[in-house]
């Protein structure tokens, strides 16, 4: 990851477990990404529809007089694409479950930004009592001008056929 330490945990297999072997799936070191552009109206609409009343993300004459000095989108904004696109991205490639999404929010992303996300498979080990495997992966949201608004580490269960 661009700049960024990020936490690591270990998944322990089973002795003399094997990774699933699957051509369909991602191996170590393997990355997918996607460009997303934060508008005025999708900044806005997802944050009133998730509750998120923070005139942050909706009222420029606020939003332009904080510290910020315009519109932002709501961390959850960031976070639900970041997620979303690891479902995506395994949803072709068999039945898979999110354990669990960490994050660390760095830099504002800010009205009109094009942000470029990203993860990339750091482990990927065999967790016989949940008959699948457990994939690490290390994600992140950088923006046009290189700085990293959000880092993240991910645990997603890839189950057998």
């Amino acid at each position: 990851m661009t700049g960024t330490k990020m936490a690591h945990s270990t998944v322990i297999p089973w002795k003399g477990a094997k990774p699933r072997d699957t051509k369909a799936t991602m191996t170590v070191g393997d990355s997918f990404s996607k460009s997303v552009r934060f508008d005025a109206n999708s900044i806005a609409s997802f944050a009133l529809l998730t509750g998120d009343t923070n005139p942050l993300h909706h009222d420029a004459v606020y939003a332009r007089q904080s510290r910020f000095g315009g519109i932002i989108a709501s961390g959850s904004h960031v976070t639900a694409l970041l997620t979303g696109m690891v479902a995506g991205h395994f949803a072709d490639k068999g039945m898979n479950v999110g354990l669990d999404f960490s994050f660390r929010f760095q830099a504002p992303i800010r009205l009109d930004d094009v942000i470029q996300m990203r993860w990339t498979m750091t482990g990927r080990m065999p967790k016989m009592s949940l008959k699948g495997d457990i994939v690490t992966l290390e994600g992140e949201a950088v923006r046009s001008d290189g700085i990293v608004a959000v880092s993240s580490t991910a645990h997603v269960l890839l189950l057998g056929s």
